[in-house]
């Protein structure tokens, strides 16, 4: 059956043939209407096809500080507000004039030239799932619909590269903010179902069996495609259809050494591993270093606790330091590598904290004001774009927003974010809806 076509202006349709009006009644007989058809091929033709080419990068390591890291006791101290707003914690000078970060940035100070500190970043979200699902996907949530994280989108635009997992997940997938949403399941992230900080750590399910050798690996390999190809062609179901994205995709990994060796932390540096901190952070980041470098083209890690509601200057000294090693070594060894321009870096948490310190000498959730890093793949080095007021409670100008920002990254990776994608229903759904691009962020 032919589709009905639209001319090359999409709001005039072409008169339909008799022929089509046949068409139609075929397609009503099975429970189709003329209206429903029409519309379907409306979704379809509107459909904002943009290609994907790389763009200056072409990875992207998302760390993500989960709870919400407190902007004025990390990357926008006030040192200058009352203490009530200051809290007890000092600053530091970087390499940067008169950019200060906190005490415990110490080394991440000494590569400030190399980042971009986002001052302004704002959304409307103070409960955590929310402003998760904002930083991990560009939307702000919906009842109606669930959309795909940032990882996901890049799987579905680019695919595999050499035999590894487009989106990897260290150490799990830390909310379901973080999969494939809309699209389909086999866009979701593997993930490598322990820390790389644990002693004797391994990679789930990237071994074989005991008592299977290559020979009855293939066999089975084999036997799997050929159940894969009987159900195909009976169903259409989006399960079916990411199980064998799914097992070609660990095929792909047990039977490439090259591939399984991008998981093998052990063979990094025992010094250099010293240098990363052998630590939560520290591991969890060269491990990310390991996976881009090999081919991976986005990694999302987790690291710590930030929702400090209590005693925060001794949570902050807790967790920033492991935070301030890790962060500034894969910085350098990126550069020093030569993978940094090719490899963007994004640090982001749900949301900010309140200006003021509460009776427990913590800070609660704020969404107002807040701050992210960027750095490598596209970005200029050694700036920072916009800035809160002088209680860190809103933006002084330039506010960020989340269509913002990630219309900015996508950008960077060579994604256009009016494309559109289809979502159930053949509803098509802009990758970013609303967002611009930053140009005073890019290099």
């Amino acid at each position: 059956m032919r589709p009905i076509t639209w001319n090359d202006d999409p709001s005039h349709f072409r008169a339909p043939s008799r022929r089509m009006f046949l068409q139609v009644g075929a397609a009503t007989g099975l429970g189709l209407t003329l209206d429903g058809m029409l519309r379907n091929q409306a979704a379809n033709a509107d459909l904002k096809h943009y290609e994907s080419k790389e763009g200056k990068a072409k990875s992207l390591i998302h760390i993500f500080l989960p709870g919400g890291a407190a902007h004025q006791e990390t990357w926008d101290p006030k040192p200058n507000a009352p203490i009530e707003y200051r809290g007890e914690m000092t600053h530091i000078k970087t390499k940067l004039d008169g950019v200060f970060f906190n005490e415990c940035m110490t080394k991440t100070a000494q590569v400030a030239d190399k980042i971009a500190v986002c001052r302004s970043m704002t959304h409307g979200e103070a409960a955590h799932e929310r402003g998760t699902h904002n930083m991990f996907t560009g939307y702000r949530p919906s009842p109606a619909l669930q959309y795909p994280s940032f990882g996901s989108v890049v799987s579905h635009e680019f695919g595999v590269r050499n035999n590894l997992p487009p989106y990897v997940c260290i150490p799990s997938v830390p909310t379901t903010y973080a999969s494939s949403g809309y699209l389909s399941s086999k866009f979701a992230p593997f993930a490598l179902g322990s820390d790389p900080a644990n002693p004797g750590f391994t990679v789930q399910d990237l071994a074989l069996p005991g008592g299977v050798d290559d020979k009855r690996f293939t066999t089975r390999k084999n036997m799997l495609s050929a159940v894969n190809d009987h159900f195909a062609t009976r169903e259409k179901s989006d399960n079916i259809a990411a199980m064998d994205t799914f097992y070609q995709q660990a095929y792909s990994l047990i039977s490439s050494p090259k591939a399984k060796e991008a998981f093998n932390i052990n063979a990094e540096d025992a010094k250099l591993r010293d240098t990363y901190g052998r630590n939560a952070a520290g591991q969890r980041m060269i491990m990310a270093r390991r996976l881009v470098e090999a081919g991976v083209r986005l990694v999302s890690l987790t690291f710590g606790g930030w929702d400090m509601h209590g005693q925060i200057k001794q949570s902050i000294q807790g967790q920033l330091p492991q935070f301030d090693q890790a962060f500034a070594a894969l910085i350098t060894d990126l550069s020093q590598r030569g993978l940094l321009d090719s490899t963007l870096i994004m640090v982001s948490s749900e949301f900010g904290r309140t200006p003021k310190i509460n009776a427990t000498a913590g800070r609660d959730h704020w969404p107002k004001v807040f701050s992210v890093v960027l750095a490598g793949g596209g970005i200029k080095k050694g700036t920072v774009y916009g800035t809160s007021d002088a209680t860190a409670s809103e933006p002084e100008d330039d506010p960020l927003t989340v269509e913002d920002l990630s219309t900015t990254v996508y950008h960077c990776l060579g994604i256009n974010a009016d494309k559109e994608l289809m979502a159930p229903g053949n509803r098509p759904i802009e990758i970013v809806d609303g967002g611009k691009l930053v140009k005073d962020l890019l290099a």
